[in-house]
């Protein structure tokens, strides 16, 4: 049998293998994965609290002594014990919807210390925000400017709000999560943001606070934030000489992470470039994969193997609605066999699961040694992962657990099936 070769998730702040092989089986910081498996069965999402402590703890100290706030983007990985790691060290939250911030709340998290971000966003979601007390809205259009204004003055409540642009940059990311461009629905043009601001000097019930906006996602490159940035400071100057003021920036976040061998921006190079050019200005900034997504895996198990004259398939209990990126994405998860066994069987094999769509892959083509039993780790799964999945099939979404040295705790139960139709009801035959 060969050696397992090592696998290190890279963290530029800590010594710590969050994700390694000893003796040929992957741990999960402290503890065989193999132990989750026997005890939480599969398939499971896995994750490490010291990973999501030390990849927070790497921008908020990259700020210093400079005006921050990092708002952790719930829609990375919203589970409870997530956020209230990250309420414990004192993390904003970017909020998306008023389900997002009932969860931030539910985990400690300081609705103070929230931004209310998101294209959408309904009169009651407003309201409940305002009288929560939110830290900003970042607002994506003049009829949620108008909505929100109108709400503050129903319930009089002075509503804190930022003004979204979309500065018509070209992060060089995937269509579905690139932000920054004019065919995007997000944000506003710099020309409108102007005539944004100045509706809002005007109004009693809006409270200007600073300016937003957010490029991408994944992105590998620093050059399109720094131009977005540039743009984005250009504007507040205007502003400026316009006697409106802009006491926060918030830059968003969209920060890559290595799925395969991709390089990644420098965290405290990339921050050190903001300050540079911001003077005073406090700055916001909302990563979530950054944080999250080298802090989990997602880990199924093979139950056939199937070969024919061209391809061979490991047909795993992991599905595309578990494990949603691969199908919806195209994208690539590192994928390791947990602890490799003698009778192995070395090929390319196509890992594919039991829901009845050709789509349904969470990789292809993989160097493996394989044999029915085996588990699987799909690395780098911590963000977007779990968030994504569904029931579809009537299938139950999996148990998440999450490990901090030598302990571990099942952080969400798995589902049952009679619990995912138990909200349903046949139609009363005795109704005209």
């Amino acid at each position: 049998m060969n050696q397992q070769p090592q696998f290190q998730v890279p963290t530029k702040s800590s010594s710590l293998n969050t994700f390694s092989f000893q003796n040929n089986a992957l741990y999960a910081e402290s503890i065989p994965v193999m132990d989750l498996m026997a005890q939480y069965g599969s398939p499971l999402y896995v994750y490490s609290r010291t990973e999501i402590e030390q990849n927070w703890q790497q921008f908020d100290e990259a700020f210093g002594e400079h005006p921050h706030l990092i708002c952790y983007a719930v829609k990375a990985n919203s589970n409870l014990a997530v956020l209230n790691t990250l309420a414990n060290l004192g993390s904003g939250f970017d909020i998306v919807s008023i389900g997002e911030l009932e969860r931030v709340i539910a985990a400690g998290g300081m609705p103070s210390r929230c931004v209310f971000s998101g294209v959408a966003k309904a009169k009651a979601e407003i309201q409940k925000a305002l009288e929560i007390g939110i830290y900003c809205f970042n607002v994506e259009s003049e009829g949620e400017l108008g909505r929100i204004q109108s709400v503050a003055k129903e319930i009089g409540i002075v509503a804190p709000i930022s003004i979204r642009i979309n500065p018509d940059v070209d992060a060089k990311t995937h269509p579905y999560i690139s932000t920054g461009l004019k065919e995007n629905k997000f944000g506003v043009d710099v020309d409108t943001a102007l005539s944004l601001y100045q509706m809002a000097e005007q109004s009693e019930y809006l409270k200007i606070c600073g300016l937003d906006y957010h490029i991408g996602s994944q992105i590998s490159d620093v050059l399109p934030f720094i131009e977005a940035l540039d743009k984005a400071l250009e504007l507040i100057s205007r502003l400026q000489s316009d006697g409106i003021k802009i006491s926060h920036l918030d830059l968003g976040g969209g920060i890559g992470i290595s799925y395969k061998d991709e390089q990644t921006i420098n965290i405290s190079d990339y921050v050190q470039s903001v300050l540079s050019r911001v003077g005073e200005l406090k700055i916001l900034l909302e990563p979530g994969r950054a944080i999250v997504g080298n802090a989990g895996i997602f880990v199924t198990q093979v139950e056939y193997l199937k070969r024919n004259s061209i391809k061979s398939f490991a047909i795993v209990d992991g599905a595309m609605n578990d494990l949603m990126r691969p199908s919806l994405y195209g994208a690539y998860h590192k994928a390791v066999v947990v602890k490799e066994s003698s009778d192995s069987i070395e090929g390319k094999w196509d890992l594919v699961g039991p829901v009845c769509e050709t789509g349904d892959f969470l990789a292809k083509d993989r160097d493996l040694k394989l044999k029915q039993g085996d588990y699987i780790a799909m690395m780098s799964a911590g963000a977007y992962g779990f968030v994504l999945s569904s029931n579809y099939n009537t299938r139950p979404r999996v148990a998440e657990v999450m490990v901090a040295g030598n302990k571990h705790t099942l952080v969400r139960g798995r589902e049952e099936v009679k619990s995912l139709f138990e909200n349903e009801f046949f139609l009363d035959e005795e109704t005209d």
